[in-house]
C-alpha cells in the first residue's frame, strides 16, 4: 500500500506541542555533545535521520528530507520479525541554519500499529554551552496486536529512545583526526 495517500492515524496534529490528552507521552533529554561543532554535527545527523542508525530500525527512504509532509516507512525489527509503519512529517522545529534548536516530528499514518506523534530535536543548552537531544513521543496502540502486546511495545519504544541518543552521540562525537 503507497503511504503517501494515507491519513494521519489520529487528530489533531501536533500532539508532541503541548498537552496529548488519552495518550502515554514520554520524553528523553540527552547530552550528546558541546559547543557549536557539535551542534552542527548534530542538526547535520538529525536531518539525515542518522538518529535511526540502531540496528533494528530503519527509515526508507534512507534519509528522507525533513520537511513537511515527507512521507517514511520505518520498518522495525523485533521479536524474530520485521513490521512497516507508515509515517508523515508534521513539523519542523528551527532550521539548519538556526544557533539554538532544529528538529522534526513525524505523525503515524493508518497503516502504523500505533496512533500518535514523535519529536525529534537538538539544541544548544545555554547554560551550559551542552548539546541536546530530545524524543519527545505521543502514542497509543491502535492494532489488536499493539493492544495484545502492549508491556512488549512499550519495552521496544523505551529501546527505541535510548539507542537513539546512543546512535547520535555516536555521531556527535566521532570527529575527524586532528579537529577539536
Amino acid at each position: 500500500m503507497d503511504s503517501r495517500t494515507l491519513p494521519f492515524s489520529y487528530q489533531p496534529t501536533g500532539l508532541t506541542q503541548g498537552a496529548a490528552t488519552g495518550y502515554k507521552v514520554d520524553e528523553m533529554v540527552v547530552p550528546i555533545g558541546r559547543g557549536t561543532k557539535d551542534f552542527d554535527r548534530a542538526k547535520a545527523a538529525l536531518a539525515a535521520w542518522k538518529h535511526f542508525d540502531i540496528g533494528w530500525l530503519q527509515a526508507i527512504p534512507s534519509s528522507p528530507v525533513p520537511e513537511p509532509g515527507t512521507v517514511v516507512a520505518v520498518v522495525i525489527r523485533h521479536f524474530g520479525f520485521w513490521s512497516l509503519n507508515g509515517a508523515r512529517v508534521v513539523y519542523v522545529v528551527g532550521d539548519r541554519q538556526s544557533a539554538t534548536r532544529f528538529g522534526f516530528a513525524y505523525g503515524t499514518l493508518v497503516n502504523h500499529a500505533e496512533a500518535g506523534e514523535e519529536l525529534f530535536e537538538v539544541f544548544v543548552d545555554p547554560s551550559t554551552e551542552d548539546v541536546m537531544y530530545r524524543i519527545r513521543a505521543a502514542s497509543r496502540p491502535r492494532s489488536p496486536l499493539t493492544y495484545i502486546g502492549y508491556p512488549l511495545v512499550r519495552m521496544l519504544q523505551a529501546a527505541c529512545r535510548r539507542d537513539s541518543g546512543v546512535a547520535m552521540t555516536r555521531v556527535v562525537s566521532a570527529r575527524e583526526a586532528g579537529t577539536r
